[in-house]
């Protein structure tokens, strides 16, 4: 007989705690620019990824309030039965024109992009080859898509063309393929550093293969008015696929595709994240749209110099807690907007964690799934909201906390 449902779970549960992996959510009653608020706790946030403070910015929230309005709380349907409003429209192509790519499409989640679009493009007889730190959401959709997976080591150039040389060596399939796609990202989400772009764009175009770029956490921060990696190394046109977030810098909710008219057509014909999917809250997508319209002011500008200015304060308070550099290496041009501590040891990654909450900062643990296990760390975030009074703080918990628990440097 099987095992009862719940005693099943039961034990599955305390596997997840022996591993030193439990999780739980935290309630947090109020959030400021960077103070989250949780009971009796005030606590400054380094956690988060709103980089240039726009998700409190006043014509944010004022398109934000303006949408709820005159569109209502929801869109009531997908965008292709009666949900494809104006406001969504007009996000669209403000990101195109902003990106400099003949069209875009937004989708409810960046999870819901990666898993819409690549198997759109590739499936059963093609190949998908990620870097080994790319989003899980990259891999779920490559999985999901049937095709061949394979992972090239960390902007590990040799490593990519050796499997490109694979790939190509493979049989034809029915339409023609192998179609072979390379997922990358601009700015690594758990470490922080840049893929070699250009070197990477070189070497598919070499092979014949397309190129997935993931701008996530590069948008709205890299390049000439924060239009991202690719746009600061002049290769927007030569990258089929630019994903993104509307998350992030943007201050709001959502993801997005962006490249060519007949990509963004594919999309809306084969996507099944998006054809099946509620279209987006309207107030999300006027708040994007606010966020893209401030990034070409001087607002913008003077947001991205304040997070460089903040990350640079930030890293020197670690470097300082630890008597010697810590972090990975930023790559030419990033702004060093994610620094991790790396701790190895789960259990070692929560306890600190803890002494720092305990001081007044709030910088979770990242453990296993969402890195490699015994690769645990510690991951701060900066944003333009953040002060010379929460830095401040900062250097206070981490000299309290880092007495007990020394962290081992990247």
């Amino acid at each position: 007989m099987p095992e009862p449902f719940e005693e099943t779970l039961r034990q599955r549960l305390e596997a997840v705690r022996a591993q030193g992996l439990w999780r739980s959510l935290r309630p947090v009653d109020h959030r400021s620019a960077s103070v989250l608020e949780t009971g009796s706790h005030r606590l400054v946030s380094f956690a988060g990824n709103d980089y240039l403070g726009f998700s409190l910015h006043p014509a944010v929230l004022e398109a934000s309030v303006r949408a709820v309005s005159d569109w209502g709380a929801g869109s009531a349907a997908s965008r292709l039965i009666s949900g494809s409003l104006a406001v969504h429209h007009h996000l669209e192509e403000t990101l195109a024109e902003f990106l400099g790519t003949e069209a875009a499409l937004g989708f409810s989640t960046g999870h819901a992009a990666a898993t819409g679009t690549i198997p759109a493009l590739v499936g059963p007889g093609d190949v998908v080859i990620v870097d080994r730190l790319v989003h899980a959401c990259c891999v779920d959709a490559a999985r999901l898509s049937g095709a061949k997976l394979r992972v090239f080591r960390h902007n590990d150039l040799d490593d990519l063309d050796r499997i490109l040389r694979w790939a190509s060596g493979l049989s034809r399939n029915d339409s023609g393929g192998p179609r072979v796609l390379v997922v990358t990202e601009s700015v690594f989400s758990m470490d922080g550093d840049s893929a070699p772009l250009a070197e990477l764009v070189e070497l598919k175009d070499h092979h014949g293969a397309w190129l997935m770029l993931d701008e996530a956490h590069s948008t709205g921060v890299m390049g000439p008015e924060g239009r991202g990696l690719a746009a600061q190394l002049g290769l927007g046109g030569r990258i089929e696929v630019r994903m993104g977030t509307l998350g992030k810098a943007l201050g709001a909710s959502g993801g997005f595709i962006a490249g060519s008219r007949a990509l963004i057509d594919l999309l809306v014909n084969r996507a099944r994240s998006f054809i099946f999917s509620t279209a987006p809250v309207p107030a999300a997508a006027a708040a994007a749209t606010a966020a893209l319209e401030l990034m070409i002011t001087q607002d913008g500008e003077q947001a991205r110099h304040q997070l460089r200015s903040v990350a640079a304060a930030g890293a020197r308070v670690i470097h300082r807690a630890f008597q010697k550099p810590l972090g990975s290496v930023p790559s030419e041009g990033s702004v060093g907007h994610i620094l991790p501590v790396s701790v190895g040891d789960e259990a070692a990654a929560v306890a600190l964690a803890d002494q720092l909450r305990a001081a007044g900062v709030w910088v979770p643990a990242i453990r296993y799934p969402t890195v490699a296990r015994g690769s645990a760390r510690l991951r701060l975030t900066f944003s333009a909201a953040h002060t010379a009074a929460d830095l401040d703080c900062l250097d206070e918990a981490f000299n309290r906390a880092c007495i007990q628990t020394p962290p081992t440097p990247f």
